[in-house]
């Protein structure tokens, strides 16, 4: 048992913790009922209920919502495009989102060799300018071939201190 000023009272039956927080005017909280014995502290409820809740709030604050993006290109999509679409997925990335690209097949290029479209996938990623790592690999999907890539921090770190570096030192 806790005293309201934070003090350890020991180990105390109930008839006695109840009788020592009405004398002390707060109410009696069981903060731990799975802990043997049960840990009880004598306080006020409102401000209780009150600290619980700024913790819950400041705890799903700090939640951050990671959604998986998705990229999509053909066989056809021209440079420039597959450049925006990189960029892009960049900018998900540092935002902490998945990325999955995908190469989307329709008609007659489903019928082409698979080492081809797959490297095709993986010239796209090689595209994206910020460090990643493969969360899932290049595999055949319903709609074509699909990756999934998530953001390496470490990687990420690494590749801006030697372009500062390089930015420092040019030539």
């Amino acid at each position: 048992m806790i005293s309201a000023d934070g003090s350890n009272l020991g180990v105390l039956p109930l008839e006695q913790a109840l009788a020592a927080a009405k004398t002390a005017g707060l109410d009696l909280i069981e903060i731990s009922p799975s802990a043997v014995p049960p840990i009880a502290k004598i306080m006020d409820y409102g401000k209780f209920e009150y600290e619980r809740s700024k913790k819950e709030k400041v705890a799903k604050a700090k939640v951050k919502v990671s959604e998986t993006k998705e990229v999509q290109v053909k066989v056809g999509t021209g440079e420039h495009d597959m450049e925006l679409k990189a960029k892009k997925a960049a900018e998900w990335l540092a935002e902490g989102h998945r990325v999955r690209a995908e190469l989307f097949l329709k008609g007659r290029y489903k019928g082409m060799e698979e080492k081809f479209l797959k490297d095709r996938l993986e010239k796209f990623l090689l595209r994206i300018p910020y460090a990643y790592k493969v969360a899932e690999p290049i595999t055949k999907s319903p709609k074509g071939f699909a990756g999934v890539i998530e953001r390496d921090l470490v990687a990420q770190a690494k590749r801006e201190k030697e372009s500062k570096i390089k930015n420092e030192n040019p030539g």
